[in-house]
């Protein structure tokens, strides 16, 4: 009793600022997980509680929060959006991250014991999943540490995509014979997957006929759900809005209402094919021959985002202004670019390589075969290098004024979006293009062109065309197309110089900026484009 009222006293005679210092130190000892440093502290008497609670001290607070998150993303992102972010939105963001990093550690809703998920259970991932993807979305390397060092998420997200009870459902659908659910939590948890993935840690397997191996076991699992949710174009859609749309004329997919730093927030949830076509090929780059795969040459892999040097939130500014502008619905959602972009972020030299599937295992899958015919298809893999140049149309953004630059018409989704019978003719200036039925070409000014000083743009971004050139063992190749403004989409028409191998169709996204990676799928042309198509999916990165 006597030490304790000793204690008491000896706290009541500090100063406000010395206590807010002893607080802030208690709370930041141990830099992993909840401030639970406090809990004495908070403890001791009703001054000072009341002196340090965060009712009456969230300046406090948010300090501990900035300690152990990174703000500047969110601070930034949401100024942006007329969201103001103070020290009682912090102190929500707090107590939300520390539940929910809690109730990760003790892996309590990463598994399903059948293919019903209870309200309660749904709930709980959904509210998991959104805080980590934007965790990892606004990470600066303290957010990556509170999750996996401390919550240990990326065993948690191992067992929701791949165990067999995992509460995606992937393995307990395949099981069934059923296609795993295309649905928010499954986009989410692949994404997350891809940002964390750690490719040593799956070991390749042996020859066909030493397969006993546990790490094999391991490999297979994984490697056969991702390779689903990649190859399986005709479940697993690219894109939303449909690839085939240039100027979609509304939101089609309705954004998912969360909130965030204390404000309600809509967000459109990613497609989930992007992800794991990148963490199935990184996979299977590590196969020579294997039991699913053939190999002509090897080129270099994808590069994770948890190998990169460089952790910067800047990396996923497309990707979250993907998100909020495709669920904003005050805005048009085709006119104009949305940030979902960075321009320039496509020119130079990419190298990867595209897969392709026995034609006759596709066929069966558009007829109706279950996933596992899929499993066990033979994937061949080609290596091929592009080099790539955009050429930008900007516009008079002044107030009053009317513009008198004229983008091309959308056009054949076939062929880029570029309108059938247009001529195109680049020179060292940019790009050429004229519409059938138009007196003159418009000039689309080449990215190169654009850096000198005196040339820098002036006016908003309206259009972005993409041309290249590349070879593959089947020969060389021409690369023409667009950018899609609301979303950031790219489609490039793929025409052999040859003539006979014919043209293709390559779709896909800008994972990441200044390390990024573009992820997508081929399709034939021949198909018309409201109807599925033969496909195969591709994985580029920029030649280091």
């Amino acid at each position: 009793m006597t030490t304790t009222t000793t204690t008491t006293a000896s706290l009541s005679s500090i100063p406000q600022e010395v206590l807010e210092h002893i607080a802030f130190f208690a709370a930041t000892s141990d830099f992993l997980g909840p401030p639970d440093g406090l809990i004495p502290l908070l403890s001791v008497d009703h001054r000072t509680y009341d002196a340090l609670s965060m009712s009456s001290n969230p300046y406090l607070w948010s300090r501990i929060f900035k300690y152990k998150f990174d703000l500047s993303a969110p601070l930034s992102r949401l100024a942006a959006r007329d969201r103001e972010i103070g020290p009682s939105e912090i102190c929500e963001e707090l107590k939300l991250r520390c539940t929910l990093l809690s109730r990760i550690r003790r892996r309590t809703d990463c598994h399903a014991g059948s293919l019903i998920i209870s309200p309660t259970h749904r709930d709980a991932l959904r509210s998991i999943l959104w805080m980590a993807y934007l965790m990892m979305l606004e990470n600066e390397g303290k957010n990556s540490k509170q999750l996996q060092d401390y919550a240990h998420f990326d065993g948690w997200l191992k067992d929701f995509l791949f165990h067999p009870e995992g509460a995606s459902l992937a393995a307990l659908s395949v099981k069934d014979d059923l296609w795993p659910p295309d649905d928010e939590r499954s986009a989410l948890a692949l994404w997350l997957f891809w940002y964390m993935f750690k490719p040593e840690e799956y070991r390749p397997p042996p020859p066909p006929s030493l397969t006993d191996d546990p790490d094999d076991c391991e490999f297979r699992k994984v490697s056969g759900i991702l390779k689903v949710f990649a190859l399986g174009a005709h479940q697993y859609s690219l894109c939303c809005p449909p690839w085939n749309e240039f100027s979609p004329p509304s939101r089609v997919r309705g954004g998912s209402a969360i909130k965030h730093f204390g404000h309600p927030l809509k967000i459109a949830p990613p497609t989930a094919a992007p992800s794991a076509i990148l963490a199935y090929l990184t996979l299977a780059d590590k196969l020579s021959v294997s039991w699913d795969t053939i190999h002509y040459m090897k080129p270099p892999s994808a590069m994770p985002p948890s190998l990169s040097p460089r952790m910067s939130s800047s990396e996923w500014d497309a990707e979250w202004m993907r998100g909020v502008h495709l669920a904003d619905t005050s805005k048009p959602l085709g006119a104009a670019f949305s940030g979902a972009f960075i321009p320039g972020s496509l020119e130079g030299v990419w190298e990867g390589l595209f897969t392709y599937t026995e034609f006759t295992a596709y066929a069966a899958l558009l007829s109706g075969a279950p996933p596992t015919v899929l499993q066990r298809s033979l994937v061949a893999h080609h290596p091929h290098l592009w080099k790539l140049r955009e050429h930008h149309l900007y516009a008079s953004d002044e107030p009053g004024t009317t513009s008198d630059v004229w983008s091309i018409s959308p056009g054949n989704p076939l062929r880029g979006y570029i309108p059938n019978g247009s001529q195109v003719r680049e020179t060292s200036e940019g790009l050429e293009i004229k519409e059938p039925g138009q007196a003159d070409a418009v000039l689309y000014r080449s990215w190169s062109s654009l850096q000198t000083e005196d040339k820098k743009p002036k006016g908003k971004l309206v259009d972005i065309f993409v041309t290249g050139e590349g070879h593959s063992a089947w020969g060389q190749f021409n690369l023409v197309g667009r950018v899609r403004p609301c979303d950031g989409f790219i489609s490039l028409s793929k025409e052999y110089v040859d003539g006979d191998r014919g043209r293709w169709l390559y779709r896909g996204y800008m994972v990441g900026n200044a390390d990024g990676n573009l992820s997508g799928r081929w399709r034939d042309t021949l198909s018309p484009p409201e109807v599925l198509g033969y496909e195969g999916c591709f994985v580029m990165s920029r030649r280091r």
